[in-house]
């Protein structure tokens, strides 16, 4: 794997173990659209997302960012919900079954709406 970016802030994260969720969505402005990701890795307070290597939302994520972001729960008893995110890490992939892709980390923030 190669890096294609990787600062990093010092984000407060909520604390909400992200093992419990399956896919994550968010809007990014200027597109539109809607974009629901598998969860790919999981770690205490970050996940990863798969992302394309042609896909327009690389060119509109930066290292940083921070977005509202709808996770879901793999588990029924559990409704979605809506956490502040930051962008924490875009790492490309050159090698492997996720060549051509790009690991995107997203690391919890806070709650974005009650």
């Amino acid at each position: 794997m190669k890096r294609h970016s990787c600062a990093r802030g010092n984000f407060n994260c909520s604390g909400v173990g992200t093992g419990d969720y399956y896919s994550a969505e968010f809007v990014v402005d200027g597109l539109g659209l809607s974009y629901q990701f598998k969860i790919w890795e999981k770690a205490p307070k970050a996940v990863s997302v798969l992302v394309k290597e042609n896909s327009d939302l690389l060119q509109l994520l930066k290292v940083g960012d921070t977005l509202d972001v709808k996770y879901y729960s793999i588990t029924c008893a559990y409704p979605s919900e809506w956490q502040r995110t930051a962008v924490c890490h875009i790492t490309w992939n050159d090698q492997g079954r996720l060549k051509g892709h790009y690991l995107v980390g997203l690391e919890i923030v806070e709650n974005a709406r009650e």
